[in-house]
């Protein structure tokens, strides 16, 4: 029996758009890193990064190994296992009749994935006890964008992750006391046109029309939210 691969990739904007970089850490099956690689991108996006990381990851690897990828962008993630099959149905549209967003990159990837096992496995980022493989390759993602110059290396060569503070824990909350229609804070409230949504994450009306970070388009005066670093669905938070 072949083993799998363990590998991370990232992608990083300095602006979004910005000086953008993507990168790629490969590790063997007990998780220890041999290789890595990171590339430069010009003025981009940090989706473009991210996607890019992951196209340069599946061509850099033996199709006929098993490959396990951990990254921390959930529009990369679902793009290619939640929202790939629709796309592709509805002649490479969104839900709402959009053309989808970064078609080029998705569709090389999509071909890249045909016929290979790949799990994809999410991970919290800029944690003290986060995944060590996505550190790497956020770290030379991230250099690569300031920078604008590629790398690789092995493991004797690694990017060594900046510090990640501990975040204090949050004090616990007091119990709110429910607010009655007609007081003056009820009526304050409702005139932000600020609601919370059944996750408990706000949302207000789009005062223009907008794209989603999934590709799906939004309309003036639908409710959104914020969605990784801009602005969405509440359903894609």
């Amino acid at each position: 029996m072949v083993e799998r691969v363990i590998a991370a990739c990232d992608g990083a904007a300095k602006g979004n758009p910005g000086p953008a970089g993507w990168a790629w850490v490969l590790a063997d099956a007990a998780g220890t890193p041999q290789r890595w690689q990171s590339g430069a991108l010009g003025r981009s996006t940090n989706n473009i990064g991210e996607l890019t990381a992951l196209e340069r990851l599946l061509a850099a690897t033996d199709p006929a190994v098993p490959l396990e990828v951990r990254l921390d962008s959930t529009y990369t993630r679902d793009a290619v296992t939640k929202w790939l099959p629709g796309w592709k149905r509805n002649g490479w549209r969104t839900a709402s009749g959009s053309p989808v967003a970064n078609r080029d990159l998705i569709q090389r990837i999509d071909a890249l994935l045909a016929d290979r096992e790949v799990s994809f496995v999410h991970v919290a980022a800029h944690r003290v006890d986060g995944d060590p493989l996505n550190a790497i390759a956020d770290k030379a993602a991230s250099d690569t964008a300031r920078t604008q110059q590629g790398a690789d290396g092995t493991a004797a060569d690694l990017p060594v992750p900046d510090p990640v503070a501990e975040r204090p824990a949050r004090p616990a909350r007091r119990p709110r006391t429910p607010r009655t229609a007609g007081t003056a804070s009820g009526a304050s409230t409702a005139s932000t046109g600020s609601t919370a949504s059944g996750g408990g994450r706000r949302t207000l009306a789009a005062r223009f029309p907008g794209t989603c970070p999934c590709g799906r388009g939004y309309g003036k005066g639908e409710r959104i939210t914020r969605v990784g670093e801009s602005w969405g669905h509440p359903d894609c938070a």
